[in-house]
C-alpha cells in the first residue's frame, strides 16, 4: 500500500499509509492528543476522524483547544438532544439543529408542546445515551434513495432540506435511532459529551417563516467542563436579573402596545429623560465636531430606494409602499437617500469636503414576529446616523475620526472593553455587491490601513460586508461579559455614482465623491436596552431620571422636605419628594427599588441644620451633609457624567 505525506503544523512531515484516518494520526503523535481529538482539519476541510486520508495533505488535529472545538462539540451536542427527543417523543419531527454562539438548539414539528418537566426528562435520556457511548457514524446515500429513506420515516422537513441542499449523494449521520441529514463533521461519540444543560423551549417557524410551519425549538448548551456550564449558567441568572424587558417594566421606562403593534416602542416619562440626556449629548458632540445637523422625511417616494439599490438588495425588509396619488411612497429604512438629496440640493466645491450630516432618524423595517426582542430587535427604531461625503484622500481621517468618536461613546457612558470586526465581501459570490473589484479593494484597504494604523486589534470577517461596502463595526462588551455590536462605520462608493454625487476639484473638474455611513449607538432603542442591562437599571446619577429622592420622616417636615426640593431642582437636579403616608423604611425600599442614586432623608435635626440625611442606594448610609455641600457634590457627578462613585 503507497504512503501518504502528512504535514503538521509545526511543519514537521511523517509518512503514514494511504487511508489512515485522522485518529491514527493522532495516536501516533501521542496518547494525550487521542484522548482529546475531537475531528481533523485535511487540507482545510474539517473532517470527522474517522475519515480516511488518500493523498499527501497538511493535516491539524482539532481538539477542546482548537478554535474550532466547542462548535463542533455543541453541534454533536444538538444531534444528542434530537436522539433523546425521537426515543421520548417519537410523534416529534426533526427540522435543524445548528451550534450557536453560546451553545445549540434544535427544531422540531410536534402537535403537541413540550413542557419544563419534558426538558428535566430529555436531559435525563440524554445522559443515558452519553452513557451508552454511541458512535455518530457517517453514512453516505445516493439522493433518490436517501429521499425515499427520509419519506418512509415520515420526515418531511428532512426531505424538503434534502431536496434543496442534497448533493448527487450525500452524508448522514446515525446517532443511536435519530438519523440527520447533515455535512458534519461530529465528534467520535456520545461519551465525549461532558457537560450540557437544556435551557428552555421557545416558537419558531420553518425556515423564519411565519406563514410555514410552526416548530418548537430547544435550546440548549454545552461545554466541555462541568466548572465552564456553571459559570455560564450563572452568568444566565445574572442576565435575565439585567433583562431590559422585566426592569424596562418595573422601572416604568417603556413598554410595547399590542394595540399599536410589535415592535414599536413606547417611551414613558422616565425612559424619555434617559433618552433625552443621551441625545443631547450626542448633538453636542456632534456640533463640536464639525457635524451638520438635519432631518429629513420618514416616507418618500419608493423610486429613491430604486436608485440606492435598497429596493433590490434589501427589499424583504421594508414594509410595502403605499400608493398616493398614483405613486408609490416608501417608509424609510435607511436615512442614506435623504441625506445623499441634501448634497445634492446644489452644486458642491471641494472646499466644502468633507460634508458630516448627522441626523437621529426614525427608520422602519421588517422584522419577523420570530425575532422581535425587546429594544433589541424593533421595527420602528430611531438611529443615530450621520454621512460623511468626502474626497478620497481624506477617507481614511475621516474613518479614524469615527471610531475615536466611538471610543468616547464608550468611556462616557461607562464601558471599558470592546471587539472589533472587519467585515469584507466574499469574492466567491460577487454578484451580491455593488461596485467593481478594484473599488472594493480600495474601500476595504482604507479601512484595514485606518485600522492598523490606530493599532486597534481586529477581527476579519469575510463575506460580512453589507451590498455597497466593506465596514467596521464596534462590539462594546457590558458588565457580565457579553458582546453587543453598536457602531458601525461603513464604506460606501456605490451611492454616490447611483445618485450622481459630484463636487467641483481644485482642477475645475467634477469628481465623485466618497462617502461614510457612521452610526455610534447603532440604534437608540438597542443602545437604551443595552445600557439597562449593563447598569442592571441603576444608571449613573447624570442619566438616572430621578437622581434624588426626599423624604421626609414625618408631615410635619414636609415644609423643610419642600424646601430641599425647590433648592435642588433649582440646581437642576432631578428630584422626587416622596410625601406618602407610609412608613419612611417603606418608601426608603421604594425608592431603592427604583434605583434611584439618593435618598435623602429629612427630619427635626435636618431642618434645625439645614442638612439631609444622604442615603446611597449602593453602599446605604453616607451620614449628614450640609444642603449647598450635597448640592455640590452632585452637580459635580452630573457634570462630569461619572458612572462610578
Amino acid at each position: 500500500m503507497p504512503n501518504v505525506r502528512i504535514t503538521l503544523p509545526d511543519g514537521t512531515a511523517r509518512e503514514f499509509p494511504e487511508g489512515v484516518s485522522g485518529r491514527e494520526v493522532a495516536q501516533a503523535i501521542g496518547p494525550r492528543l487521542a484522548a482529546e481529538a475531537l475531528a481533523a482539519r485535511v487540507d482545510g476541510r474539517l473532517v470527522d476522524l474517522s475519515t480516511p486520508i488518500e493523498t499527501d495533505a497538511p493535516v491539524q488535529i482539532i481538539t477542546p483547544s482548537s478554535p474550532e472545538g466547542l462548535e463542533i462539540y455543541r453541534h454533536s451536542s444538538a444531534h444528542l438532544l434530537a436522539a433523546a427527543v425521537l426515543e421520548l417523543f417519537p410523534d416529534a419531527h426533526p427540522g435543524v439543529g445548528p451550534p450557536t454562539d453560546t451553545g445549540f438548539f434544535y427544531d422540531f414539528y410536534r402537535e403537541k408542546p413540550f413542557t419544563e418537566d419534558d426538558l428535566a426528562k430529555l436531559e435525563t435520556k440524554m445522559q443515558e445515551l452519553v452513557q451508552a457511548d454511541l458512535p455518530y457514524e457517517r453514512v453516505y446515500f445516493p439522493k433518490g434513495e436517501g429521499l425515499r429513506l427520509f419519506q418512509q420515516k415520515g420526515e418531511f422537513l428532512k426531505c424538503q432540506l434534502i431536496e434543496e441542499k442534497a448533493e448527487p449523494v450525500f452524508s448522514a449521520y446515525r446517532t443511536g435511532k435519530f438519523l440527520d441529514f447533515c455535512r458534519g463533521p461530529h465528534i467520535p461519540s456520545t461519551g465525549r459529551v461532558k457537560a450540557f444543560k437544556l435551557l428552555s423551549v421557545a416558537g419558531a417557524h420553518w425556515k423564519g417563516d411565519e406563514h410555514s410551519y410552526p416548530l418548537q425549538r430547544i435550546y440548549g448548551t454545552a461545554f466541555f467542563s462541568k466548572k465552564d456550564l456553571d459559570e455560564f449558567l450563572a452568568k444566565i441568572e445574572e442576565a435575565k436579573k439585567r433583562d431590559h424587558r422585566r426592569l424596562g417594566k418595573e422601572l416604568d421606562l417603556f413598554s410595547i402596545q399590542d394595540e399599536a403593534g410589535p415592535g414599536l416602542i413606547f417611551w414613558h416619562p422616565k425612559g424619555g429623560i434617559i433618552r433625552k440626556e443621551i441625545e443631547d449629548w450626542l448633538r453636542t458632540e456632534l456640533q463640536e465636531r464639525g457635524y451638520d445637523l438635519v432631518f429629513t422625511p420618514h416616507a418618500m417616494r419608493l423610486h429613491l430606494w430604486e436608485i440606492s439599490g435598497h429596493a433590490n438588495f434589501y427589499r424583504e425588509n421594508m414594509f410595502g409602499p403605499m400608493e398616493v396619488e398614483n405613486d408609490k411612497y416608501q417608509l424609510k429604512p435607511m436615512n442614506c437617500p435623504g441625506h445623499i438629496l441634501i448634497y445634492k440640493s446644489h452644486t458642491r466645491s471641494y472646499r466644502e469636503l468633507p460634508l458630516r450630516l448627522a441626523e437621529l432618524g426614525t427608520v422602519y423595517r421588517y422584522e419577523r414576529s420570530g425575532v422581535m426582542h425587546g429594544l433589541l430587535r424593533v421595527r420602528g427604531f430611531t438611529q443615530d446616523d450621520a454621512h460623511i461625503f468626502s474626497m478620497p484622500d481624506q477617507v481614511e481621517r475621516e474613518v479614524q475620526d469615527c471610531i475615536e468618536f466611538a471610543f468616547l461613546v464608550l468611556k462616557t457612558f461607562g464601558f471599558d472593553r470592546y471587539e472589533v470586526e472587519l467585515s469584507t465581501r466574499d469574492p466567491r459570490n460577487p454578484e451580491q455587491y455593488a461596485g467593481t473589484i478594484e473599488e472594493w479593494e480600495l474601500a476595504e484597504g482604507a479601512l484595514k490601513k485606518t485600522l492598523e494604523r490606530m493599532n486597534i486589534p481586529f477581527k476579519a470577517m469575510p463575506g460580512e460586508a453589507v451590498f455597497y461596502g466593506p465596514k467596521i463595526d464596534l462590539k462594546l462588551v457590558d458588565a457580565i461579559g457579553r458582546p453587543w455590536q453598536l457602531t458601525t462605520v461603513q464604506f460606501d462608493f456605490n451611492l454616490p455614482r447611483r445618485f450622481g454625487l459630484e463636487y467641483v476639484g481644485s482642477d475645475g473638474r467634477l469628481h465623485t465623491p466618497v462617502m461614510v455611513h457612521r452610526a455610534l449607538f447603532g440604534s437608540i432603542e438597542r443602545f437604551f436596552g443595552v445600557l439597562i442591562e449593563h447598569y442592571a437599571g441603576a444608571f449613573p446619577l447624570w442619566l438616572s431620571p430621578v437622581q434624588a429622592a426626599i423624604l421626609p420622616i414625618s408631615e410635619k417636615h414636609l415644609g423643610y422636605a419642600r424646601q430641599v426640593a425647590e433648592e435642588l431642582r433649582a440646581a437642576k437636579l432631578r428630584v422626587h419628594l416622596d410625601d406618602r403616608n407610609e412608613k419612611l423604611n417603606a418608601r426608603i425600599r421604594d425608592a431603592q427599588l427604583q434605583k434611584i442614586p439618593f435618598m435623602l432623608v429629612v427630619g427635626d435635626r435636618e431642618a434645625q441644620s439645614k442638612t439631609v440625611s444622604v442615603r446611597r442606594r449602593d453602599t446605604g448610609d453616607a451620614g449628614a451633609k450640609r444642603l449647598d455641600e450635597f448640592k455640590g457634590w452632585a452637580r459635580e457627578l452630573i457634570d462630569s457624567r461619572a458612572t462610578k462613585w
